[in-house]
């Protein structure tokens, strides 16, 4: 379980990020400008993983810049509308404010607009400038009110935050952590923890996370494949203030001609969605633990079917059928690799997916 379940205060960003769509554009930065290490009185990895259960925050404001370059291949244009494929490359900014467990906003900045989920108490919005529309939700029962928003959980990490709660819940006997550089981001001097899987069979070489050394906060998170001295998957802050925002920053206030939609406060029970669904969905499943997790899935047609005739199943089999072909005593399907990950579609139907090396994923379906 991760270190940092039990005290929430931080994590809201999660689910407050998910409604919020990447959607290509974002600002245009290089890498994170670095700059001089900073010399701190040294701490242990242990003392670093308390100052992240002990720390305390009761506002904050700043943005975040994330950026992936894993290697993909061109998916962006041949599954239009797909969020994901954009969210998998290039960089995006977003804006963030906290005050407290019940007033959270995250506003991902594009060139091309704005969206924002907010929560204020028991109301939920999400809006976007584009298309001038908005939903709304309150929250019921007391125990919605520990979680930021009844949206589904982003397929990436929002924020530093979560970014590092998620690596902190990998902590096992297979995690070498270690104490890393100190380094200075959004002018704060931070520590730096870092995570390096044992497994071979782990794409991924480390993670590290810049901690900020006064207030405890993540205010950098980084993952390199690999084979890499470069990171694949960053985050971070550029400008962070910790003084709790005005209340103003909570309240939505519809534009002119905006189209409101009210949802109800229904939502899945127990937990988050992406991590209950193999438990509870008979066609999804997981093998392994830790670093070299396969999630298993099966789909209603071979990656080989015959598409409805939709475009979006014209451009599925476009992108399958420019997939390197594999096969072995598992059978044969198709290869996406990444610098980060690895998925198998095989021919009878069937997505194996994880961080880790192509030769892990014939091993899992072979047995």
């Amino acid at each position: 379980m991760s270190i940092l379940r039990s005290r929430p205060v931080l994590r809201w960003l999660v689910p407050a990020a998910a409604g919020v769509a990447v959607i290509g554009g974002g600002a245009v930065v290089g890498t994170f400008a670095a700059e001089a290490e900073p010399s701190l009185p040294p701490r242990t990895a242990a003392q670093l993983l308390v100052d992240l259960q002990t720390s305390q925050l009761e506002g904050l404001s700043g943005t975040v810049v994330q950026r992936a370059d894993l290697g993909l291949p061109p998916l962006v244009g041949l599954i239009p509308g797909n969020d994901l494929t954009t969210l998998l490359t290039g960089t995006h900014t977003l804006r963030v404010w906290y005050s407290g467990p019940d007033r959270q906003r995250v506003a991902l900045v594009d060139t091309l607009g704005q969206q924002d989920v907010i929560r204020n108490g028991r109301d939920v919005w999400t809006w976007e400038s584009r298309s001038n529309t908005a939903r709304h939700r309150t929250l019921g029962e007391a125990k919605d009110a520990g979680r930021a928003t009844p949206e589904a959980t982003p397929s990436l990490p929002a924020t530093p935050q979560e970014a590092a709660d998620l690596a902190l819940g990998a902590i096992d006997p297979s995690t070498q952590v270690s104490v890393g550089r100190s380094a200075t981001v959004a002018g704060r001097d931070a520590y730096e923890l870092v995570l390096q899987p044992r497994d071979r069979d782990s794409l991924v070489h480390q993670l590290r996370i810049a901690i900020d050394a006064k207030q405890h906060v993540p205010l950098r998170f980084e993952v390199l494949a690999k084979g890499s001295d470069q990171p694949a998957f960053e985050m971070a802050f550029t400008q962070v203030d910790y003084r709790r925002p005005d209340a103003d920053q909570f309240a939505f206030n519809p534009p002119p001609g905006v189209t409101v939609a009210e949802e109800t406060a229904e939502r899945p029970t127990g937990g988050r969605p992406a991590h209950a669904a193999p438990g509870r969905d008979p066609q999804v499943r997981t093998v392994g633990e830790g670093w070299t997790t396969v999630l298993i899935a099966r789909l209603g047609a071979a990656p080989g079917g015959k598409p409805s005739g939709d475009a979006s199943d014209a451009n599925v089999s476009k992108l399958l059928g420019g997939l390197p072909a594999v096969s072995g005593e598992w059978g044969n399907g198709r290869l996406l690799t990444g610098k980060l990950f690895s998925v198998l579609l095989t021919d009878d139907g069937r997505v194996l997916a994880g961080a880790v090396t192509p030769e892990r994923l014939y091993q899992v379906a072979r047995g």
